[in-house]
């Protein structure tokens, strides 16, 4: 899936991203001009190391 392109419905699909964390990753990509790489979820409010782990394979920027 891709973070630069999905809606806040695909992104709450990924495992633990409900509505508040869909919607910091809405806020952070519109901040920042995009995801340029699947690590900048890092920098999002809410992801921890376990929750990245869990989305890095499943995300593309």
């Amino acid at each position: 899936m891709s973070l630069n392109t999905a809606t806040a419905e695909q992104l709450e699909t990924l495992p633990g991203v409900g509505p508040v964390l869909a919607q910091h990753m809405i806020d952070y990509r519109a901040e920042n001009n995009g995801f340029r790489s699947v690590h900048e979820l890092r920098q999002v409010h809410g992801i921890g190391d376990r929750r990245f782990a869990e989305l890095q394979p499943l995300v593309r920027p």
